[in-house]
């Protein structure tokens, strides 16, 4: 292990804590409903974020661009013919159940070691980290033979016009790293495709379920005539479930959609019991061709690889009324899988329910060789600081790593740690959140400070 300067003071914690707490009680989230062609893009929330962030970025001595069209901000600092780049988003999810959280999820608060609050964990809490791990180095009067830049997305919870949008007008670091993953690092994040399947209305049916296609729901309401024998079925299916009056709740467990085997789809149990109480082509589909099934085995088939596991399939969204119906289904393929072959077992799966297909977002597989120096300068870095030897990670996460060449996500999430992305009581604990800074502190270092 090599011995290295350790560059956290005191005062860079109390900073970092007090700017991390300023940024959470932003609540970020997207409320334009995809309308790019407003201003801000996507919110005020998420423009307020980022142009806190470029207040702080400019008071550490860093040169600041805010795009006049609010879709991206970045922040530099140093010279050199190379860049390193670290990528950020400061738009989160909306906070769920707020009935579920032990505080207000948009104000930070400090208990039991540990900082709570949307975006702690993904992906205020390791910007801020990375931030003041750059700020640490330039308060140790280091020398920096590369400029680094820190790119700040605002639309990575949806669909990542932010990126489009810098890469049409900016220049593409050239090497770096994303702190919005797992440790040691994350060298291969499967494909992500997420798609609307459409279809008929329904005269006496009104369903609205789930908030995302990348969060597994939680709970699925219905509004039922006839609660006594939709509970005696639910109680035969055992599905966890409440009755309010009429409606009936189906409980489930939330969890980011790329690990939707640890959750619990609520859109999915509600289907399952509804399939021949209330029966419907959406319903049906669900029901009968996905139900609790995350590697999407009777849609598609075995759809694996080596490098990256299985596929995984969430049910996001589900809306039924006198209209149409739409469900949107979140999709992560294995790197080295067709992306085609699953379009084409899809679209003739839910033909046979009168379901139409549309894709809605789509991002291609990221795949970077581990005998890479970029990975081998990072792992040495991780390893060096922290004396873990495991080995680098695969995900079904989607990262801005994928969207530049030679970027990979690295951190700032610990192997062992518990992952609370996307969930009610997100937090960071404090001791985390200052040994990343630390790892971040010498990568920047290492990359942008040494020839």
């Amino acid at each position: 292990m090599i011995e290295m300067k350790e560059f956290i003071s005191q005062s860079i914690k109390t900073e970092s804590l007090r700017t991390l707490k300023k940024l959470i009680a932003i609540p970020s989230f997207n409320t334009t409903n995809g309308n790019e062609r407003a201003f801000p893009p996507f919110g005020k929330g998420i423009d307020q974020a980022l142009k806190e962030v470029l207040t702080v970025c400019d008071k550490i001595g860093m040169d600041t661009f805010y795009d006049p069209e609010g879709f991206y901000g970045f922040a530099e600092y140093g010279d050199g013919a190379e860049t390193v780049g670290v990528l950020c988003h400061l738009d989160v999810v909306p906070e769920g159940d707020t009935k579920k959280w032990d505080s207000d999820p948009f104000e930070a608060v400090e208990r039991d070691g540990a900082v709570y609050g949307r975006g702690t964990q993904d992906d205020k809490g390791p910007t801020v980290a990375a931030l003041y791990g750059l700020k640490a180095l330039i308060d140790s009067d280091e020398t920096f033979t590369k400029k680094v830049r820190f790119i700040f997305g605002t639309d990575e919870e949806t669909l990542w016009r932010c990126m489009k949008m810098y890469k049409e007008h900016e220049a593409v670091p050239d090497m770096g790293f994303v702190p919005d993953g797992t440790f040691p690092l994350t060298y291969a994040e499967k494909a992500l495709l997420q798609v609307k399947l459409t279809g008929p209305g329904a005269a006496k049916m009104e369903i609205q379920c789930g908030k995302s296609p990348n969060v597994v729901p939680d709970t699925a309401e219905y509004i039922c005539g006839n609660v006594e024998n939709l509970s005696t079925i639910f109680d035969y299916m055992s599905i966890p479930y409440s009755i309010q009056g009429e409606k009936v709740t189906v409980h489930g467990k939330s969890v980011h959609a790329s690990q939707a085997q640890d959750g619990k789809n609520a859109i999915a149990l509600l289907a399952k019991g509804l399939v021949g109480f209330q029966p419907h082509p959406a319903v049906s589909f669900i029901g009968e061709k996905i139900g609790q099934e995350t590697n999407g085995r009777t849609l598609f088939g075995e759809v694996k690889d080596e490098v990256s596991g299985e596929l995984t399939l969430n049910v996001g969204t589900l809306e039924i009324n006198s209209n149409y119906s739409e469900i949107t289904l979140d999709i992560r393929i294995p790197v080295t899988q067709d992306k085609e072959l699953i379009v084409e077992r899809l679209i003739e799966a839910s033909a046979l329910y009168g379901l139409e297909y549309k894709e809605y977002d789509y991002l291609p597989s990221l795949h970077v060789p581990l005998e890479s120096e970029l990975i081998q300068t990072l792992l040495s870095i991780y390893r060096d600081k922290t004396g873990d030897q495991s080995e680098p990670t695969t995900s079904g996460g989607a990262t801005y790593a994928r969207s530049m060449p030679n970027m990979v996500a690295f951190g700032a999430h610990f192997p062992g740690s518990k992952s609370l992305a996307h969930q009610e009581n997100e937090h960071i604990d404090l001791d985390d959140f200052y040994k990343s800074m630390s790892i971040y502190a010498e990568t920047i270092y290492r990359l942008a400070c040494q020839d």
